[in-house]
Protein backbone atom coordinates (compact mmCIF):
# COMPACT_ATOMS: atom_id res chain seq x y z
CA UNK A 1 0.00 0.00 0.00
CA UNK A 2 1.36 3.52 -0.88
CA UNK A 3 1.85 5.65 2.37
CA UNK A 4 0.16 9.38 2.11
CA UNK A 5 3.46 10.69 3.44
CA UNK A 6 7.01 9.59 4.15
CA UNK A 7 7.35 8.11 7.99
CA UNK A 8 11.00 9.13 8.59
CA UNK A 9 11.47 7.61 11.42
CA UNK A 10 10.64 4.08 10.44
CA UNK A 11 12.14 4.69 7.10
CA UNK A 12 15.82 5.43 9.61
CA UNK A 13 15.05 2.41 12.05
CA UNK A 14 14.85 0.09 8.98
CA UNK A 15 18.52 1.86 7.76
CA UNK A 16 20.11 1.48 10.98
CA UNK A 17 18.54 -2.25 11.35
CA UNK A 18 20.32 -2.89 7.65
CA UNK A 19 23.52 -1.98 8.68
CA UNK A 20 25.93 -5.34 8.92
CA UNK A 21 29.39 -6.14 9.40
CA UNK A 22 30.17 -5.83 5.44
CA UNK A 23 28.35 -2.62 5.47
CA UNK A 24 30.61 -1.71 8.40
CA UNK A 25 33.81 -2.81 6.66
CA UNK A 26 33.25 -1.65 3.02
CA UNK A 27 32.20 2.14 5.01
CA UNK A 28 35.57 1.93 6.62
CA UNK A 29 37.65 1.05 3.70
CA UNK A 30 35.87 3.70 1.52
CA UNK A 31 35.57 6.30 4.66
CA UNK A 32 31.40 6.69 4.12
CA UNK A 33 29.37 7.09 6.79
CA UNK A 34 27.83 3.53 7.66
CA UNK A 35 24.08 4.68 6.58
CA UNK A 36 25.03 5.64 3.38
CA UNK A 37 26.18 1.78 2.59
CA UNK A 38 23.31 0.59 3.44
CA UNK A 39 21.09 2.79 1.03
CA UNK A 40 23.52 2.29 -1.82
CA UNK A 41 22.92 -1.56 -1.10
CA UNK A 42 19.12 -1.01 -0.88
CA UNK A 43 19.29 0.79 -3.88
CA UNK A 44 21.52 -0.87 -6.12
CA UNK A 45 20.73 -4.78 -5.08
CA UNK A 46 23.81 -6.28 -5.09
CA UNK A 47 27.03 -5.95 -3.23
CA UNK A 48 29.11 -5.91 -6.26
CA UNK A 49 27.33 -3.01 -7.42
CA UNK A 50 27.56 -1.08 -4.68
CA UNK A 51 31.77 -1.57 -4.62
CA UNK A 52 31.76 -0.89 -8.15
CA UNK A 53 29.55 2.48 -7.83
CA UNK A 54 32.00 3.68 -5.03
CA UNK A 55 35.07 2.85 -6.99
CA UNK A 56 33.61 5.29 -9.24
CA UNK A 57 33.16 7.96 -6.99
CA UNK A 58 37.06 7.10 -6.21
CA UNK A 59 37.96 8.63 -9.68
CA UNK A 60 38.23 11.93 -11.49
CA UNK A 61 35.32 14.14 -13.19
CA UNK A 62 36.47 15.63 -16.19
CA UNK A 63 35.12 18.59 -17.17
CA UNK A 64 33.35 19.59 -20.00
CA UNK A 65 32.40 22.76 -22.51
CA UNK A 66 28.97 24.09 -23.73
CA UNK A 67 29.84 26.49 -27.14
CA UNK A 68 27.96 29.54 -26.39
CA UNK A 69 25.73 29.87 -29.90
CA UNK A 70 24.06 32.74 -28.61
CA UNK A 71 27.87 34.63 -29.12
CA UNK A 72 29.55 31.95 -31.69
CA UNK A 73 28.06 30.49 -34.57
CA UNK A 74 30.56 27.77 -35.51
CA UNK A 75 32.20 25.94 -32.43
CA UNK A 76 34.64 24.45 -33.89
CA UNK A 77 36.25 27.87 -33.85
CA UNK A 78 36.42 28.02 -30.06
CA UNK A 79 37.44 24.68 -29.93
CA UNK A 80 40.85 25.46 -31.95
CA UNK A 81 41.47 28.59 -30.30
CA UNK A 82 41.43 26.03 -26.53
CA UNK A 83 44.15 23.88 -28.90
CA UNK A 84 46.07 26.51 -29.13
CA UNK A 85 46.44 27.03 -25.72
CA UNK A 86 46.93 23.20 -25.23
CA UNK A 87 44.12 21.64 -24.69
CA UNK A 88 42.19 18.82 -26.85
CA UNK A 89 38.82 17.72 -26.57
CA UNK A 90 36.18 14.81 -27.51
CA UNK A 91 32.60 16.15 -28.66
CA UNK A 92 29.77 14.79 -25.84
CA UNK A 93 27.75 12.61 -28.87
CA UNK A 94 24.38 13.82 -27.51
CA UNK A 95 24.84 17.55 -27.07
CA UNK A 96 26.24 18.60 -30.22
CA UNK A 97 28.07 22.51 -28.96
CA UNK A 98 29.47 20.50 -25.81
CA UNK A 99 32.89 18.89 -25.44
CA UNK A 100 34.83 16.63 -22.96
CA UNK A 101 38.28 18.07 -21.93
CA UNK A 102 40.86 15.48 -22.98
CA UNK A 103 43.96 17.41 -22.40
CA UNK A 104 44.65 20.56 -20.12
CA UNK A 105 46.13 22.96 -21.40
CA UNK A 106 47.13 26.70 -19.95
CA UNK A 107 45.58 29.17 -18.23
CA UNK A 108 42.68 27.42 -16.76
CA UNK A 109 39.81 27.48 -18.49
CA UNK A 110 37.94 29.86 -16.45
CA UNK A 111 40.15 31.92 -16.88
CA UNK A 112 40.86 32.33 -20.69
CA UNK A 113 40.57 35.10 -22.84
CA UNK A 114 37.64 33.05 -25.21
CA UNK A 115 35.71 32.27 -21.39
CA UNK A 116 35.72 35.95 -20.42
CA UNK A 117 34.55 36.55 -23.64
CA UNK A 118 31.47 34.20 -22.84
CA UNK A 119 32.48 31.99 -25.66
CA UNK A 120 31.74 29.29 -23.30
CA UNK A 121 30.40 27.69 -20.11
CA UNK A 122 32.58 25.39 -18.05
CA UNK A 123 30.76 22.29 -16.35
CA UNK A 124 32.52 20.04 -13.60
CA UNK A 125 31.04 17.17 -15.33
CA UNK A 126 28.22 16.44 -18.34
CA UNK A 127 25.18 15.20 -16.06
CA UNK A 128 24.41 18.93 -16.25
CA UNK A 129 23.67 19.49 -19.24
CA UNK A 130 20.70 16.56 -19.25
CA UNK A 131 17.87 19.01 -17.92
CA UNK A 132 17.68 21.88 -20.70
CA UNK A 133 17.78 18.57 -23.18
CA UNK A 134 14.46 16.91 -21.84
CA UNK A 135 12.70 20.11 -21.14
CA UNK A 136 13.84 21.16 -24.58
CA UNK A 137 11.97 24.76 -24.63
CA UNK A 138 10.80 26.71 -27.64
CA UNK A 139 11.02 30.65 -28.32
CA UNK A 140 7.69 30.48 -27.80
CA UNK A 141 7.64 28.92 -24.40
CA UNK A 142 7.62 31.26 -21.03
CA UNK A 143 10.31 29.38 -18.46
CA UNK A 144 10.29 29.19 -15.06
CA UNK A 145 13.70 28.29 -13.86
CA UNK A 146 13.66 27.73 -10.04
CA UNK A 147 16.89 27.50 -7.85
CA UNK A 148 18.85 28.68 -10.82
CA UNK A 149 22.08 30.28 -10.04
CA UNK A 150 24.69 30.11 -10.92
CA UNK A 151 23.77 29.84 -14.57
CA UNK A 152 24.34 26.84 -16.30
CA UNK A 153 20.78 25.38 -17.14
CA UNK A 154 19.58 28.83 -17.05
CA UNK A 155 22.06 29.82 -19.76
CA UNK A 156 21.50 26.49 -21.55
CA UNK A 157 17.58 26.90 -21.37
CA UNK A 158 18.68 30.30 -23.66
CA UNK A 159 20.47 28.87 -26.08
CA UNK A 160 18.10 26.27 -27.03
CA UNK A 161 15.67 29.26 -27.33
CA UNK A 162 18.21 30.82 -29.09
CA UNK A 163 17.93 33.98 -26.92
CA UNK A 164 14.05 34.55 -27.69
CA UNK A 165 10.74 33.89 -25.16
CA UNK A 166 11.30 34.57 -21.73
CA UNK A 167 12.44 32.94 -18.76
CA UNK A 168 12.27 33.99 -15.21
CA UNK A 169 15.13 32.48 -13.27
CA UNK A 170 14.57 32.30 -9.43
CA UNK A 171 16.74 32.14 -6.52
CA UNK A 172 16.97 33.16 -2.92
CA UNK A 173 21.18 33.46 -2.55
CA UNK A 174 22.67 36.92 -2.90
CA UNK A 175 25.62 35.44 -3.58
CA UNK A 176 24.40 32.80 -6.12
CA UNK A 177 22.29 35.44 -7.91
CA UNK A 178 25.39 37.60 -8.28
CA UNK A 179 27.15 34.45 -10.12
CA UNK A 180 23.85 34.17 -11.98
CA UNK A 181 23.78 37.94 -13.17
CA UNK A 182 27.31 37.83 -14.29
CA UNK A 183 27.16 34.67 -16.23
CA UNK A 184 23.62 35.99 -18.25
CA UNK A 185 25.91 39.02 -18.63
CA UNK A 186 29.36 36.86 -20.02
CA UNK A 187 26.99 35.05 -21.99
CA UNK A 188 25.56 37.52 -23.73
CA UNK A 189 21.83 36.47 -22.64
CA UNK A 190 19.02 38.82 -22.54
CA UNK A 191 15.65 36.69 -22.03
CA UNK A 192 15.47 36.14 -18.86
CA UNK A 193 14.28 38.03 -16.22
CA UNK A 194 16.52 37.14 -12.63
CA UNK A 195 14.36 37.35 -9.19
CA UNK A 196 16.45 36.90 -6.14
CA UNK A 197 13.02 35.48 -3.99
CA UNK A 198 12.33 32.28 -2.28
CA UNK A 199 11.17 29.88 -4.88
CA UNK A 200 8.19 28.61 -2.80
CA UNK A 201 6.34 31.98 -3.19
CA UNK A 202 6.80 32.49 -7.26
CA UNK A 203 2.73 30.80 -7.37
CA UNK A 204 1.73 34.27 -5.47
CA UNK A 205 4.27 36.59 -7.06
CA UNK A 206 3.85 35.54 -10.29
CA UNK A 207 0.38 33.52 -10.98
CA UNK A 208 -0.19 30.21 -13.25
CA UNK A 209 2.10 32.02 -16.34
CA UNK A 210 4.92 29.56 -17.53
CA UNK A 211 4.45 26.80 -19.95
CA UNK A 212 7.71 24.88 -18.86
CA UNK A 213 9.12 24.82 -15.38
CA UNK A 214 12.72 23.27 -14.16
CA UNK A 215 13.25 23.05 -10.65
CA UNK A 216 17.01 21.89 -10.44
CA UNK A 217 16.39 21.41 -6.48
CA UNK A 218 18.78 22.25 -3.94
CA UNK A 219 19.85 19.17 -2.38
CA UNK A 220 22.88 17.38 -0.36
CA UNK A 221 24.65 16.82 -3.94
CA UNK A 222 25.38 12.78 -2.63
CA UNK A 223 25.98 12.81 -6.90
CA UNK A 224 29.41 14.97 -7.00
CA UNK A 225 31.78 13.07 -4.27
CA UNK A 226 33.86 12.63 -6.95
CA UNK A 227 34.17 16.79 -7.03
CA UNK A 228 33.89 17.06 -3.02
CA UNK A 229 35.29 14.04 -0.98
CA UNK A 230 33.59 15.53 2.33
CA UNK A 231 30.32 14.69 0.98
CA UNK A 232 30.96 10.68 2.26
CA UNK A 233 30.46 11.64 5.82
CA UNK A 234 29.31 15.64 5.75
CA UNK A 235 25.47 14.33 5.38
CA UNK A 236 23.50 13.00 8.31
CA UNK A 237 20.29 11.18 7.88
CA UNK A 238 18.54 14.48 9.08
CA UNK A 239 19.81 16.61 6.64
CA UNK A 240 18.14 14.65 4.05
CA UNK A 241 15.05 15.20 5.47
CA UNK A 242 15.66 18.99 5.74
CA UNK A 243 16.50 18.66 1.84
CA UNK A 244 13.81 16.88 1.04
CA UNK A 245 11.21 18.61 2.99
CA UNK A 246 12.14 21.72 0.93
CA UNK A 247 12.23 20.08 -2.01
CA UNK A 248 8.73 19.01 -1.53
CA UNK A 249 7.44 22.85 -1.18
CA UNK A 250 9.96 23.98 -4.23
CA UNK A 251 8.13 21.44 -6.70
CA UNK A 252 5.20 21.68 -5.44
CA UNK A 253 5.10 25.61 -6.38
CA UNK A 254 6.82 24.94 -9.76
CA UNK A 255 3.55 23.16 -10.09
CA UNK A 256 1.59 25.51 -9.28
CA UNK A 257 2.90 28.40 -11.25
CA UNK A 258 2.47 26.85 -14.86
CA UNK A 259 -0.56 26.42 -16.80
CA UNK A 260 -2.55 23.09 -17.68
CA UNK A 261 -0.76 21.05 -20.04
CA UNK A 262 2.49 22.04 -19.26
CA UNK A 263 5.89 20.18 -18.50
CA UNK A 264 7.87 20.41 -14.80
CA UNK A 265 10.85 18.81 -15.24
CA UNK A 266 12.96 18.17 -11.65
CA UNK A 267 16.51 17.30 -11.10
CA UNK A 268 18.54 17.13 -8.69
CA UNK A 269 22.50 15.91 -8.79
CA UNK A 270 22.16 13.53 -5.74
CA UNK A 271 21.30 9.64 -5.92
CA UNK A 272 19.74 9.36 -2.50
CA UNK A 273 16.28 8.09 -2.53
CA UNK A 274 14.94 10.58 0.26
CA UNK A 275 15.76 13.40 -2.52
CA UNK A 276 14.57 11.55 -5.92
CA UNK A 277 11.68 9.19 -5.32
CA UNK A 278 10.71 10.06 -2.37
CA UNK A 279 9.90 13.50 -2.94
CA UNK A 280 7.86 12.65 -6.31
CA UNK A 281 5.84 10.11 -4.19
CA UNK A 282 5.26 12.85 -1.76
CA UNK A 283 3.86 15.27 -4.38
CA UNK A 284 1.95 12.76 -6.30
CA UNK A 285 -0.04 11.79 -3.12
CA UNK A 286 -0.40 15.20 -1.91
CA UNK A 287 -2.21 16.21 -5.64
CA UNK A 288 -4.80 14.62 -8.13
CA UNK A 289 -3.87 16.90 -10.78
CA UNK A 290 0.12 15.79 -11.93
CA UNK A 291 1.56 12.68 -13.68
CA UNK A 292 5.09 11.64 -14.75
CA UNK A 293 5.48 11.52 -17.92
CA UNK A 294 8.39 9.18 -19.81
CA UNK A 295 11.82 10.91 -20.69
CA UNK A 296 13.11 10.72 -24.22
CA UNK A 297 16.41 11.25 -23.06
CA UNK A 298 19.65 11.12 -25.15
CA UNK A 299 21.14 8.81 -22.98
CA UNK A 300 20.15 4.93 -21.64
CA UNK A 301 18.87 5.90 -18.14
CA UNK A 302 18.41 3.64 -15.26
CA UNK A 303 14.94 4.37 -14.24
CA UNK A 304 13.04 5.06 -10.65
CA UNK A 305 12.99 2.40 -8.01
CA UNK A 306 9.10 1.89 -6.60
CA UNK A 307 10.47 0.23 -3.59
CA UNK A 308 12.71 1.63 -0.41
CA UNK A 309 12.86 -0.41 3.01
CA UNK A 310 9.29 -1.38 2.22
CA UNK A 311 8.06 1.41 1.18
CA UNK A 312 6.03 1.19 -1.66
CA UNK A 313 6.12 3.84 -4.20
CA UNK A 314 3.67 4.90 -6.76
CA UNK A 315 4.31 2.43 -10.26
CA UNK A 316 4.89 5.69 -12.07
CA UNK A 317 7.88 6.61 -10.18
CA UNK A 318 10.19 3.78 -12.37
CA UNK A 319 9.32 6.63 -15.23
CA UNK A 320 11.82 9.30 -13.14
CA UNK A 321 15.26 8.26 -14.26
CA UNK A 322 18.42 7.81 -12.91
CA UNK A 323 22.30 8.35 -13.52
CA UNK A 324 25.13 6.95 -12.33
CA UNK A 325 28.69 7.27 -12.36
CA UNK A 326 29.44 3.31 -12.69
CA UNK A 327 27.67 3.11 -15.41
CA UNK A 328 27.39 6.46 -17.65
CA UNK A 329 30.26 7.93 -16.58
CA UNK A 330 29.33 10.94 -15.05
CA UNK A 331 28.27 12.68 -11.53
CA UNK A 332 24.68 10.91 -10.32
CA UNK A 333 21.78 12.51 -11.08
CA UNK A 334 18.20 11.89 -11.06
CA UNK A 335 15.73 13.25 -13.20
CA UNK A 336 11.65 13.10 -13.28
CA UNK A 337 9.45 14.80 -15.98
CA UNK A 338 5.68 15.29 -14.43
CA UNK A 339 2.93 16.90 -16.76
CA UNK A 340 0.52 19.32 -14.68
CA UNK A 341 -3.27 18.40 -16.10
Amino acid sequence: MVSDSIDFNKLWSRVRGSIDEWVVRVAKRFGYREYMIARYLELLGSRDEVLKLLKAFESELRPSIRCNTLRVSDCSYVVSRLRELGYDFERIEWEGTSFRVTKFGSPSLGATHEFLLGMYYLYRGVASLLPPIILSPSKHDTVLDLAAAPGGKTTHLAQLMGGEGAIVAIDVSRSRMRALRSNLERLGVFNVLAVRMDGRLVPKVFGRVFTKALLDAPCTAEGLIQIDRSRKVRTLFNDLVKAHERQVELLNAALDSVVSGSYVLYSVCSIAPEECELVISEVLNMRDDVEVVPINGPIKFCRGITSYFGIELPSDVRLCCRVYPHIHGMEGFFLCLMRRY
